[in-house]
């Protein structure tokens, strides 16, 4: 093996290792703080702020994705604490594509690298397609490729009622039996407060994805290890009409993390890149990293995936001609 490619591979290695630990300890910290929140915000009150019922609601998640320091990855279980929380579908969808673009991190570096112009163009973008795409998608009951387990929490209790004719069997979470006649009282055993109850529920969570998280890692760090910056100019340069296309769809292997895709953008510029397909390939690999993606096979049918891939890289694709024709 040649030193170069010696080279390649350590530094797809390397990558390896800081985004497992980094994506396994966002995972795990934002799910525990979801849970959390959901010990003082009750459903009721979530499905009232985010209902799809009326128009405030799909606002409401824009906005709140626009101040969530939130990437593509750590959506996914804020995503699911909405599910259980039974939010109106419309507006957890403005939240899934709204919350990854509008990461402030990436408005911020946005601002700094390309100017406040070029910021307001893509803000207002990101912001107007989230909420039609989430509220297209409610109106076309895209609701149904939601799987069944992504809305299951766990049950606190059980208070199985058997009938006059059976043997009572005694549980010391019920009060009475069935017939209303009264029943031994058994001593309760210790339960695990609140705050060791969100945990296991974190940790049920960390176990469900663990394996698509580590495969999205995988792929990605041998992309931004083997894969130069300079191919990608190749064919996502200036002059080609395919430029845009093909650099929305790069985007989506190509993401690493929120803080990465400016900096490389405002490289692949002075490698030559047009700035229309710079801005699809923001779009494209802010709004859905492959890492996102795999983690969502936990929660929806494939129907839906192919739908927010869609949604995604029409985006990237309209935003890299629009601001290719006003800029």
């Amino acid at each position: 093996m040649s030193n170069e490619m010696l080279a390649m591979a350590k530094e797809a290695l390397g990558m390896f290792a800081f985004l497992a630990t980094e994506l396994t300890i966002l995972f795990i910290v934002i799910s525990y703080l979801v849970g959390v929140l959901q010990l003082f915000i009750t459903p009721e009150k979530i499905q009232s702020i985010l209902s799809s019922k009326n128009g405030k609601g799909y606002v409401v998640a824009a906005l709140l994705g626009a101040i969530t320091p939130f990437c593509s990855c750590s959506t996914i279980p804020f995503l699911k604490g909405l599910l259980r929380a039974r939010a109106g579908f419309g507006p957890m969808m403005v939240f899934l594509f709204g919350s990854p673009l509008l990461n402030p991190v990436i408005i911020g570096l946005f601002v700094i690298t390309f100017g406040w112009q070029v910021t307001l163009f893509y803000f207002l973008v990101a912001m107007v397609v989230s909420v039609v795409a989430g509220y297209t998608l409610e109106k076309l009951g895209f609701e149904r490729y939601v799987k069944p387990e992504a809305y299951s929490t766990e049950s606190t209790s059980s208070c199985a009622k058997p009938s006059c004719s059976e043997p009572k069997e005694v549980e010391p979470s019920c009060a009475t039996t069935s017939c209303g006649e009264p029943k031994a009282i058994e001593p309760k055993k210790a339960q695990p407060n609140r705050w060791v109850k969100v945990w296991h529920a974190t940790f049920k969570d960390f176990k469900q994805v663990f394996p698509y998280l580590m495969l999205g890692v995988a792929i990605g760090s041998f992309i931004y290890g083997f894969i130069p910056t300079e191919l990608i100019a190749k064919y996502a340069g200036d002059g080609m009409w395919y430029a845009i296309p093909i650099a929305a769809i790069i985007g989506i292997p190509l993401y690493i993390r929120a803080e990465a895709v400016i900096p490389l953008s405002a490289a692949l510029v002075k490698k030559g890149m047009a700035l229309g397909s710079v801005m699809a390939l923001i779009i494209g690999s802010a709004g859905a990293s492959l890492t996102e993606v795999i983690l969502l096979k936990s929660i929806f049918k494939n129907q839906m995936i192919a739908a927010f891939l869609f949604v995604i890289i029409t985006m990237a694709i309209g935003a890299g001609f629009l601001y290719q024709a006003i800029f």
